[in-house]
């Protein structure tokens, strides 16, 4: 073997276990935050999970705010994967008006009762009294709604995105869907018959109409 394949291979090696810790660290905080919430989801707690040394978590994490809400993130992402592949699955047979939008609202509300929800509220509760968690969840937010607004943007379509009033529609859509899940962390039914369904997908159909009115 040359010398440069060997000095090739080498960083290349240190990169890759690089990473594969870095995955692995934020694999044990995600499991950590979703089974046992802010309070249990401690750097040790995390270490122990992904079996690292202390140095190599402080290496890639150097505070607790900056790796849950990496791990936050890092759900978040996979998740909207996820999404966007159940929502090309739901709309393949690229239904338009009021279907597409009773599919995306069930699309929408089902991702309120997953774990990266119940990540964000653990952290978002913790936030309000812990300032170094607040700073560093503000960042991620402003990129995870981004990229919420993209996929969102793909699963209504082109069409009811074109409608007038869709971005506030979308935003009140969002934060009402927030509020209505939170029940669930103690309501003892199922979140797919939710009252609010029929009434969240009536307002969307009056305020997503792309038919010119009479």
């Amino acid at each position: 073997m040359s010398a440069d394949a060997v000095s090739y291979d080498g960083p290349r090696s240190r990169s890759t276990r690089t990473a594969d810790s870095r995955a692995l660290i934020l694999d044990a905080a995600v499991a950590c935050l979703v089974e046992s919430g802010y309070a249990g989801a401690s750097t040790l707690a995390v270490q122990a999970r992904a079996g690292v040394s202390r140095g190599r978590l402080l290496h890639h994490f150097p505070s607790r705010a900056e790796l849950l809400v990496a791990a936050a993130g890092h759900l978040s992402s996979t998740s909207l994967a996820e999404v966007q592949e159940r929502a090309a699955a739901v709309m393949a047979d690229e239904p338009a008006g009021p279907e597409r939008i009773d599919r995306a609202i069930d699309l929408m509300w089902a991702t309120f009762q997953e774990p990266p929800f119940w990540a964000a509220m653990e952290l978002w509760t913790a936030a309000r009294t812990d300032p170094q968690l607040r700073a560093a969840l503000r960042v991620e937010e402003r990129r995870l709604r981004a990229a919420i607004r993209r996929v969102a943007d793909g699963i209504w379509g082109p069409e009811i995105a074109s409608a007038p009033h869709y971005a506030e529609v979308c935003e009140l859509l969002f934060t009402s869907m927030r509020g209505v899940a939170c029940v669930y962390a103690f309501a003892d039914r199922p979140a797919a018959t939710d009252p609010h369904l029929a009434l969240w997908k009536g307002l969307a159909a009056r305020m997503l109409s792309t038919r010119p009115e009479d």
